[in-house]
């Protein structure tokens, strides 16, 4: 039987190194990138996703990363296409494909063969769902309140700030009469998957997202939410695109709602809430992942785990 073409995943939460990481092992591997983050396909939004830089990028090629403007909007779907693709693009060049990020639902759309719910969009009920997120006296926060009240999995999955996917699901839900975490398809994966999920202690990944936070800053973050705001096309801060981490409070900034201070204290406490949502994706007891703690020599212990898994 033939051997299904290998996929290396490289998960774990925010600000645990996993960009460093995959770089580093791809130069070692012959390998090349594939971004599974959600927030870096966005053109302009580079200090607050802490975007790879142009010299990483220079170094191994990446792909799904600027591809879409700020206010247009990348499908589940759309992107578990571009993914494969790309995957298949790869291994015929006789390469080794890297999935790299931190979004669940985006990883899983491309090793389990996931199909979203096939349900038509109910444009008066969706309408009817975003007045409610921008009414003052519910929010953003009830409606996820009340998707958590519905199907507990899927808010457990689902961050508050992401509107668009809270709807969604509500939508779903509401149309169907069924959950919404029921309804998602899976099929057999077709690659041979090799999870690497990366992991530091609680206190030393707290402390390096305060410095990531403090870096944004120091790096002009508050600036690059201004020219997003004042682009040509004048990106509104409603937009989905404009509800990650950060941007919301830089905005607060911008119109001075808030200080830096506040916007900084904010950033934090909402990462650490996104820190342990996305351990709801990549639990240390799942038995498909092999967990490793960032400390010195862990790029050649993994190198080697790779290697005899792949038979380089």
């Amino acid at each position: 039987m033939q051997l299904k073409p290998p996929l290396i995943l490289i998960v774990g939460p925010t600000a645990v190194g996993k960009t460093e990481l995959a770089i580093q092992l791809a130069e070692k591997l012959n390998g090349e990138i594939i971004s599974a983050d959600s927030r870096l396909f966005y053109r302009g939004m580079d200090i607050g996703t802490a975007k790879p830089s142009l010299e990483e990028r220079a170094r191994v090629p990446h792909y799904l990363i600027d591809i879409v403007n700020p206010d247009e909007t990348l499908s589940l779907a759309v992107f578990q296409e571009k993914a494969k693709e790309i995957i298949a693009d790869i291994h015929a060049r006789g390469k080794l494909p890297f999935l790299v990020g931190g979004t669940g639902q985006y990883v899983r759309a491309v090793t389990q063969g996931w199909t979203p719910p096939e349900v038509e969009a109910n444009e008066r009920l969706r309408g009817e769902l975003e007045k409610i997120s921008s009414r003052e006296e519910r929010g953003p926060e009830w409606l996820h309140a009340e998707l958590h009240r519905l199907d507990p999995e899927s808010a457990a999955k689902i961050d508050a700030r992401n509107v668009r996917r809270t709807i969604r699901a509500l939508e779903v839900i509401l149309t169907t009469g069924r959950k919404f975490s029921e309804q998602r398809g899976q099929a057999e994966s077709p690659y041979r998957l090799i999870t690497i999920g990366l992991t530091r202690p609680r206190p030393e990944l707290y402390q390096r997202v305060d410095e990531r936070i403090e870096l944004m800053f120091a790096n002009g973050f508050v600036d690059e939410v201004r020219g997003l705001l004042d682009a040509p096309r004048s990106y509104s801060p409603s937009l989905p695109s404009m509800s990650a981490i950060g941007y919301r409070e830089c905005v607060g900034v911008v119109k001075g709602l808030l200080t830096e201070e506040q916007a900084k204290a904010e950033m934090r406490r909402v990462t650490r809430i996104f820190v342990r949502r996305q351990a709801n994706w990549f639990k240390e007891s799942d038995p498909n992942i092999m967990w490793f703690q960032v400390k010195s020599g862990v790029i050649d212990e993994i190198e080697k785990t790779i290697r005899q898994l792949i038979d380089f």
